[in-house]
């Protein structure tokens, strides 16, 4: 999302996180300071190769409470980056003072194959708040396809992790059938993006609240 009046409207949903799209070739892309979320959101910023130093200016710049790393980020850079997360002191532009002074969230995508191996996850752990899965395609990100969530059976991480790819309103009784699954037990967030886009980088609000609601009865159940 780009478009301030957009953002606010979905904002009013009360989603736990909203991403913004900070990679140049990405048509999501945000060029300018984004506006202040309520503090109950955490604002997300999402990056593709992006350096440690532009990673943290990032943060400054746009009062960001995490970051989704989706490029071939190394353990060591995650390492490094987190250790820079917990030290730095961030002086956010604008008002941020309601927002928690907590140090930023770190999320890193992977892209899943049918031949991904999670045995790779072990080496992030330390480092890492959440994980994200994605479908694995040409460009970072999910591509607005669904990989086989029956791989998460094998996941063998206790790492809480972000569940995305396509996943849209004909997506909720596939996601009852996932989430009382035991390769669930680590799911924390069911991320959505392209099938909900009225315009590349305008969301469609009505069905997101829809889908919100239905899926929060789900998890009730």
């Amino acid at each position: 999302m780009r478009d301030p009046e957009n953002i606010a409207s979905v904002a009013s949903l009360q989603p736990e996180f909203m991403g913004f799209i900070f990679w140049e070739k990405s048509k999501r892309f945000v060029r300018e300071v984004l506006p202040e979320l309520p503090k109950t959101i955490k604002k997300i910023g999402v990056v593709v190769g992006a350096s440690e130093e532009e990673v943290l200016h990032l943060i400054e710049k746009q009062g960001l409470d995490g970051i989704q790393l989706h490029g071939k980020e190394s353990p060591a850079f995650c390492e490094a980056l987190k250790n820079s997360l917990k030290k730095a002191s961030f002086a956010k532009e604008g008002d941020y003072s309601s927002r928690p002074q907590t140090s930023p969230i770190l999320i890193k995508a992977f892209s899943v194959g049918t031949n991904f191996d999670f045995k790779q996850l072990k080496a992030y752990e330390p480092y890492c708040d959440y994980f994200l899965f994605d479908t694995k395609g040409k460009l970072p990100g999910g591509n607005g396809h669904s990989f086989s969530w029956s791989l998460l059976k094998d996941y063998p991480s206790k790492i809480p992790y972000f569940l995305s790819g396509g996943i849209g309103l004909d997506s909720l009784d596939k996601l009852s059938d996932f989430l009382n699954d035991p390769a669930a037990k680590q799911c924390a967030v069911i991320d959505v993006n392209s099938t909900f886009e009225l315009s590349d980088y305008t969301k469609d609000v009505n069905a997101l609240a829809q889908f919100k609601n239905r899926l929060e009865n789900l998890t009730s159940l």
